[in-house]
């Protein structure tokens, strides 16, 4: 599996980012490129821990069984899944803003390595490894590139 700590797979998340225009579509879900490219920031911020959600009961209950699911597969995520609603972007945003941020969020994440990771358990799945923290983080971004064909 790819992993966003290593720079040549890092180095292909950002050039698939770079193949995305103001223009591009999306071939399933409700948002444009640009609201895209912000949603995608959010969970990258939870790794850093600079965005804080309160765990609930259905993450306490359910969280590590689908993180071990979600652990053992090697295939993408599915489309149309629930999303947390601090995730959910639906103003309009600036491409170019955007896709840069992201793409400063990608290249921090591997720079500061896992030690740059947040301790906090994740608001849904729970403890989470460096290893697990890379994982559904690679998977998230994958799942909204090829939202948008990239």
């Amino acid at each position: 599996m790819e992993s966003i700590f290593k720079q040549s797979d890092n180095q292909k998340l950002i050039d698939r980012i770079n193949k995305l225009t103001n223009s591009s579509a999306n071939q399933w879900g409700k948002m444009n490129v640009a609201q895209m490219l912000a949603h995608c920031q959010s969970p990258l911020n939870v790794a850093f821990g600079e965005h804080k959600i309160k765990r609930g009961l259905i993450s306490i209950l359910f969280g590590k069984m689908i993180k071990n699911k979600l652990m053992k597969d090697d295939k993408p995520f599915d489309r149309n899944l629930p999303t947390d609603k601090t995730f959910i972007v639906v103003d309009q945003r600036e491409f170019d803003k955007e896709k840069n941020r992201l793409i400063e969020l990608i290249k921090r994440f591997a720079e500061k390595g896992e030690n740059g990771l947040t301790k906090d358990p994740h608001p849904f799945f729970g403890k989470l490894t460096g290893h697990e923290w890379d994982v559904l983080q690679w998977k998230h971004l994958d799942h909204h590139l090829r939202q948008f064909g990239v």
